[in-house]
């Protein structure tokens, strides 16, 4: 497959980029509904950002050992001293490699659900290689039950993959956010390569020659590779499904598809130019249009490059290097298993009591129902155990029959702050769930409650496994919505 006939050149200035045919996928079919093998299964299992269920029960943490970057997106700004911001890019304070790993084996007999270790920045960790692998070099050697994992840009992904490989680096992500090289100019400030600052189309167009590479060396090295992408309203949101579409024919595991962060305090091109990010609804339209194509990943938090902690929530400043420095590394890897084992049987006895739910409720869907969209308080664990003044966020499931599908999560304001500003920010968390019919919680208050309700969404206080409580919850409103018929 050629790109769309633009005039434009690879960088030798000779021939034009071609897109390679399709040749297959990495544990992916086309309809993304064959069951994984046991082999891969076993491979994201305990990976938060691969797995959604692994991502309410186990942890990852990133390190910043990586501050360079070879190229300057136009959403990027990489920032430090930051500790209030989440976003990526964003970290407290550089680490050396030696550092990071006694970092690494402190956090991992403190938190010993923590299963993945990740170089995500805050520059591009193959435009910092030493920093990077010496890393891993000492993780591998001292902590062989934590998976290691990297993300990049792409861009010198092929002249690492030996070394990724030889590192059991078995998990590799790259932002991948066009196929057109025209689009790409307008992400793309710059790209450094092979000493040079190469601006615009031609800048666009070595990146885009290099991600394909890359992402066929995954593919035959047999690494996982999950490829993000930021959508741009107006820029590249009607054409993700085009790169939703090419990725899966050659071999990506797995789709994010996050919403752009332009916010102008963060100093980035498109957040002092004005460009807006997408909407909820903008932003799970696309997503739908390509889920049927391939696994899509959808609880991604786009994470500090410093994070520590479940997805969703950041310890990272319990482990600044002022204090990881001055504990000593407790890793126990009998301890970890037997923690892991745990959780594995939690895991099951969950996946029992959504099961039961789903045989005894009964829930028989009218005629023309709607897709219900439901707001979980969750500390994880996949149960409904968070009270509504103390969520920093909101999980969004959609339910439909007997079907109950995590879509989205949003985050928002503490509503207990004291009395300060708790009206303002209730008005906000309702306008964050107002497509919502309900709000599923642990315990709330009387005053949010009846604001809720006044804004046409329920309260459900339980404190029970997701799916029960949600399918519970669908099966009392197809009745009220029968009865008002």
């Amino acid at each position: 497959m050629t790109l769309p006939a633009t005039g434009l050149l690879t960088s030798d200035h000779q021939e034009p980029i071609t897109i390679p045919a399709k040749s297959g996928g990495c544990g992916c079919d086309s309809s993304a509904t064959v069951e994984m093998d046991a082999k891969l299964k076993e491979r994201i299992d305990k990976h938060p950002c691969y797995s959604e269920d692994a991502h309410h029960h186990y942890a990852r943490m990133h390190v910043a050992v990586a501050p360079a970057c070879n190229i300057q997106c136009n959403y990027c700004n990489r920032k430090f001293d930051c500790a209030n911001e989440s976003r990526p890019g964003v970290v407290s304070e550089l680490l050396t490699p030696e550092e990071a790993a006694h970092k690494v084996l402190v956090i991992a007999g403190k938190i010993p659900q923590m299963t993945v270790l990740g170089i995500a920045g805050p520059g591009d960790p193959l435009a910092n290689p030493e920093k990077t692998f010496r890393t891993f070099e000492l993780i591998a050697d001292q902590a062989p039950d934590i998976k290691l994992c990297l993300s990049t840009n792409g861009l010198m992904l092929t002249e690492h993959i030996d070394r990724i490989k030889q590192l059991n680096i078995d998990h590799v992500t790259i932002t991948f956010n066009t196929i057109d090289p025209e689009i790409g100019a307008q992400i793309y400030s710059w790209v450094h390569y092979k000493r040079k600052r190469y601006r615009g189309i031609e800048g666009a167009k070595i990146l885009l020659e290099k991600q394909i590479e890359g992402l066929q060396a995954l593919k035959e090295a047999d690494i996982l590779c999950k490829v993000n992408s930021v959508m741009i309203p107006g820029i590249n949101d009607q054409h993700l499904v085009e790169v939703n579409k090419f990725i899966r024919e050659q071999g990506a595991f797995l789709h994010n598809i996050m919403p752009l962060i332009s916010a102008p305090e963060h100093g980035t091109h498109f957040g002092l130019t004005g460009q807006r990010g997408p909407t909820n609804k903008e932003l799970k339209t696309v997503q739908d249009s390509c889920a049927g194509n391939m696994k899509m990943m959808r609880h991604c938090r786009q994470c500090r490059a410093d994070a520590v902690g479940l997805l969703g929530e950041d310890r990272s400043q319990e482990f600044t290097k002022d204090k990881f420095l001055e504990m000593s590394p407790e890793y126990n890897l009998e301890q970890r298993a037997t923690v892991h084992e745990g959780i594995e049987k939690f895991k099951a006895e969950l996946k029992a009591a959504k099961e039961k739910a789903v045989e005894t409720l009964d829930v028989t869907p009218l005629p023309n129902s709607p897709k219900v969209l439901v707001a979980v308080a969750t500390k994880g664990s996949g149960l409904v155990n968070q009270h509504f003044g103390h969520a920093k966020e909101f999980q969004i499931y959609e339910v439909e029959g007997k079907e109950v599908r995590f879509v989205s999560h949003r985050k928002i304001d503490h509503y207990c702050q004291g009395g300060f500003g708790e009206s303002a920010t209730l008005e906000y968390i309702i306008k964050a769930i107002a497509d919502c019919k309900a709000v599923l919680v642990s315990k709330i208050g009387n005053c949010p409650k009846e604001e809720l309700h006044k804004a046409g969404i329920q309260t459900v206080e339980a404190y029970d496994v997701i799916e029960k409580v949600a399918l519970e919850f669908y099966e009392q409103y197809l009745k009220e919505l029968g009865n008002r018929d």
